[in-house]
C-alpha cells in the first residue's frame, strides 16, 4: 500500500491544504493520505499549534465523506517535539510505501530538520510546486551531503541511494494560510470559503482564535 503523509500543525486546517492534497492523491494513486498534526513543531514557536485537541476536531471535520483521507493524532499521542523521522519509523512498519508531502521552500530546508540525511531512507518525497513558478531543480534544493547520493531519473524525478524517489508534483495555488485565517478571525471578518463548512461551524461555536 502507497501512502502519503501530510504532516503540519494544521492551526487550522483549510480548503488549501485539502485540495492539494486530492491533487497529489489523484495524481501518484495512493490509497490514502494521512494528516498528521504536530504536538509541538520543532521550526516554530511551541504556542503556535494551538490546543491539539480543538486541531485533531477540525481536522477530522474536514476529511469527513473523503474515504482516501485519514487523521492520525501519532504526534499528539507520542507528545514532546514532533520529530518527522520518529513518525515515519513507526509508519513504515504498516506500510509498504510511504511519500512524504511537502512545501517547496520546507523541502529547500530540508538540512535544518532532525537527523534529515536519514529520513530519505524512510520515505520518498513529493515536492509541491507552483506551475506558474520557476521550475526547480531536486539537486539544487538539496544539501551536498543528500545530493551525491541521488541519480536523475527525469526532469522532475530523482532517486535516492536508498531506493526512495524524490518528485516534483505542481499543485493549484490557493493563496490561502492558517496564519491569514487566524488573522481574519481576530479582526472579526468572515472565514468563509476559506475552509470546509465543518471546520467554520467548530471555530465559530467554540470561538477559536478569537484572542
Amino acid at each position: 500500500m502507497a501512502i502519503g503523509v501530510f504532516g503540519g500543525t494544521f492551526n487550522p486546517v483549510h480548503t488549501g491544504h485539502l485540495r492539494v492534497a486530492e491533487e497529489i492523491r489523484e495524481d501518484f494513486r495512493l490509497e490514502e493520505v494521512y494528516f498528521i498534526p504536530s504536538h509541538v513543531p520543532p521550526h516554530k514557536d511551541a504556542g503556535i499549534a494551538g490546543p491539539s485537541g480543538e486541531r485533531m476536531r477540525m481536522l477530522r471535520a474536514a476529511v469527513r465523506g473523503n474515504a482516501f483521507f485519514k487523521v492520525s493524532d501519532l504526534e499528539i499521542k507520542r507528545g514532546g517535539i514532533s520529530y518527522t523521522l520518529d513518525t515515519l519509523k513507526k509508519l513504515e512498519r504498516r506500510f509498504d510505501e510511504i511519500y512524504f508531502i511537502i512545501g517547496a521552500d520546507a523541502f529547500k530546508q530540508i538540512d535544518t530538520w532532525y537527523h534529515y540525511e536519514e529520513l530519505f531512507y524512510h520515505t520518498g518525497f513529493i515536492v509541491m510546486t507552483r506551475p506558474a513558478s520557476q521550475a526547480d531543480d531536486i539537486p539544487g534544493m538539496l544539501p551536498d551531503a543528500v545530493r551525491r547520493k541521488l541519480t536523475v531519473l527525469q526532469e522532475d524525478v530523482c532517486r535516492h541511494e536508498s531506493g526512495k524517489k524524490i518528485y516534483l508534483c505542481p499543485v493549484t495555488k490557493i493563496d490561502i494560510s492558517s496564519t491569514k485565517i487566524r488573522n481574519l478571525l481576530k479582526d472579526n471578518r468572515s472565514i468563509r470559503y476559506l475552509v470546509p463548512p465543518a471546520v467554520e461551524k467548530i471555530i465559530i461555536e467554540r470561538g477559536l482564535y478569537r484572542s
